[in-house]
């Protein structure tokens, strides 16, 4: 079975790259179709991946400003042609799906979600702080992007949903059935220690606004708890100005350093709404709970009472109730690390395999 790759973006690194270089480790030698390719802010092993781009990969300055160059990403999908393959496996969150396939091709579709800023596109445009004139002129493009992404989800063969709350929105969006194989997660990293050491809350994350750091941050102000925050973004500075004493901010750091202060924690804080969040996965393999708010990708992979507690609103006041009732509460590390273990890598290949060879 000879099988391509197609990913849609190559200029920085996120989930859906985690997933890609899980993907081009199963299937060594199989082509990565993508609209671009900056190998100068990607690392450096994918310089040894058969990447193949297309016209728009020339555009100036695309690489490090990719947004204005939206409403071309349509034509730019449809001028990749993988030809003489079995199977084309998109990874998809924006508009790779589209990429024309030949007659006898299979194309499945691992959905990371359907188009974010065409079928969400009040919540994209509140998270990037757009508005006014700029709503007003890119409300007919969104409305014929959204046009295109439905018709391309129609030329999809089969569709895999990386959670429960992404199957729903792919039979909401495009009207199209799912099965549900969760992403990879790299549990080996993270190792339970026997107890843990300090009296501390950890937060590993970018400090951007979707992220509603701001409830944790102004919660553990208020409770006069200690909380950790790893990690950098634009929200640092005013996220630093609203932090009380018992907040400390480190900035990033080495990985060997996120997974001791991961192991040593009471407990791992996930305030923000995600499509499946691998760091609540990352703290239970380290045997750890998750305080998360209780929906999206957190209800997939938090058992509320065995692995974690939840949430329901968004507020400040419901994130300081949920860290006091855990504080009644004791969980089994082992039992935290086991269920952590069913989001594996080895897991998610197995999974993967096991549906293609199923549908094809």
């Amino acid at each position: 079975m000879k099988i391509a790759l197609a990913h849609d973006w190559l200029n920085q690194m996120g989930g859906a790259e985690n997933v890609l270089e899980t993907l081009v480790a199963m299937f060594p030698g199989a082509p990565v179709y993508t609209t671009i390719y900056a190998p100068d802010l990607m690392p450096a092993g994918y310089r040894k991946w058969r990447i193949i781009t297309g016209w728009l990969n020339r555009a100036p300055g695309i690489h490090r400003h990719h947004q204005p160059y939206l409403p071309l990403y349509p034509a730019a999908v449809q001028s990749l042609h993988p030809r003489g393959f079995d199977v084309v496996l998109s990874n998809k969150s924006g508009f790779i799906h589209g990429i024309p396939i030949e007659a006898g091709q299979t194309h499945l579709c691992y959905c990371l979600a359907p188009t974010r800023y065409v079928w969400d596109y009040g919540s994209y445009a509140r998270r990037e702080q757009l508005g006014g004139v700029v709503d007003v002129l890119l409300s007919p493009m969104i409305a014929a992007l959204r046009r295109w992404d439905f018709a391309a989800a129609q030329r999809v063969h089969h569709f895999c949903a990386i959670s429960t709350d992404i199957q729903a929105r792919i039979k909401k969006y495009y009207r199209r059935e799912s099965i549900i194989i969760h992403p990879p997660v790299n549990t080996e990293r993270f190792q339970p220690v026997a107890q843990p050491t300090e009296d501390y809350y950890f937060i590993v994350s970018r400090l951007i606004p979707y992220k509603r750091i701001d409830l944790a941050v102004q919660a553990f102000s208020r409770l006069g708890k200690r909380l950790i925050i790893t990690g950098d973004g634009r929200d640092r500075a005013a996220l630093e100005t609203i932090a009380g004493d018992s907040v400390t901010f480190t900035g990033r750091l080495p990985w060997d350093d996120v997974a001791r202060l991961m192991a040593n924690a009471k407990a791992f804080i996930f305030p923000g709404y995600e499509d499946f969040g691998i760091t609540p996965v990352e703290a239970q393999a380290a045997g750890r709970p998750v305080i998360a708010f209780g929906a999206g990708g957190a209800l997939d992979t938090v058992i509320e009472g065995e692995t974690g507690v939840f949430f329901r609103e968004q507020t400040v006041e419901a994130l300081m109730s949920a860290v006091e009732q855990f504080e009644r509460m004791t969980f089994d590390p082992a039992r935290i690390r086991r269920h952590a273990e069913t989001f594996s890598t080895a897991q998610f290949e197995r999974k993967l395999r096991h549906w293609i060879t199923s549908v094809v």
